[in-house]
């Protein structure tokens, strides 16, 4: 597994500029333009391995099918506002923040809560590295990494 890392193009990606789904039918615009070319798509659980490989076409159906009913059912609002893309008309990364754990996913933080899942273009690196300070990890590493 990748770990994420200040140069990995995932990782610069994901700390990039992201426009949310604000409203309902936002989301509904954006997963059609997520299935129009459903190909290369990467569907990371972040806290799991991140995939190796693109999803076929299929799996990413069903998990935009099966994402969307939970959010709508778990998110009781009237608008969506979990759901943030790097472009709402042509998206290559789209993270999607789980209702039950949302913390403050909005504004600006050097340290943001990660979202429950991200569909990417790019091949993932594990996110769960970013949030353990560095001196935290080197600690880990020499107590369990040889």
């Amino acid at each position: 597994m990748q770990a994420a890392e200040p140069a990995n193009p995932y990782f610069v990606k994901f700390r990039g500029s992201f426009t949310s789904a604000l409203r309902w039918p936002q989301l509904d615009a954006l997963w059609e333009r997520v299935l129009a070319a459903p190909e290369g798509w990467y569907v990371y659980a972040v806290g799991e391995e991140a995939p190796q490989q693109a999803a076929g076409a299929e799996t990413l159906r069903l998990f935009v099918q099966e994402i969307d009913v939970l959010l709508r059912r778990e998110h009781a609002e009237d608008y969506c506002g979990i759901v943030y893309a790097d472009s709402l008309e042509t998206p290559t990364m789209v993270k999607i923040y789980d209702p039950n754990n949302l913390g403050v996913s909005c504004g600006y933080s050097d340290n943001p809560p990660l979202p429950g899942w991200v569909l990417s273009r790019l091949p993932p690196c594990d996110l769960q590295a970013m949030r353990q300070p560095a001196g935290r990890r080197r600690w880990w590493q020499r107590l369990f990494v040889h």
